[in-house]
């Protein structure tokens, strides 16, 4: 892995995290918290795990911030008020951040390197999850329509 892009990337992150957390307006920091889920999809796409990054760019940004955006713009009616600067949000994010790096520091090293795991393909996870995990998959599907359904009908109530 490199370093220098490690860095870069937990910076980006880290940055986009913070700002998600303290920035003022909520469509700002809806728009901020998509720029960390790409930094932690670019953490994958370092670790050579391109499916599970393009998973994350795929589901959580393409569906999940842009629905957190448009809730945004379909439920706010003061759109004027400014919150100010969130300062409890601040300060929840450093100090989940540092009980993180505590918990890091004092986590104890492997000592024994593990078995190289064969990468899997994209045609082999489509296989496992159509014939081992299909019942999951449904139950996932049917509660994100279930959320769907549910989006639109508080949307309709309030238009009326």
């Amino acid at each position: 892995m490199n370093s220098f892009a490690f860095v870069v990337i937990a910076l980006l992150t880290l940055g986009a995290a913070l700002a998600a957390a303290t920035l003022p307006k909520l469509v700002h920091a809806a728009l901020s918290f998509a720029l960390s889920f790409v930094g932690v999809a670019a953490f994958y796409f370092l670790l050579g795990a391109e499916f599970v990054g393009l998973v994350q760019i795929f589901v959580y940004v393409g569906a999940v911030a842009v629905l957190i955006v448009f809730t945004i713009l379909l439920t706010r009616r003061d759109t004027d008020k400014d919150r100010g600067f969130n300062w409890s949000g601040g300060v929840i994010a450093l100090a989940v951040f540092g009980v993180l790096v505590y918990a890091i520091a004092k986590t104890p090293g492997l000592t024994s390197a593990s078995q190289p795991i064969p990468p899997l393909s994209v045609r082999q996870i489509g296989q496992v999850l159509m014939t081992d995990y299909v019942w999951p998959l449904q139950c996932v599907g049917l509660v994100l329509t279930a959320a769907l359904i549910g989006a639109l009908v508080l949307v309709l109530e309030e238009n009326r």
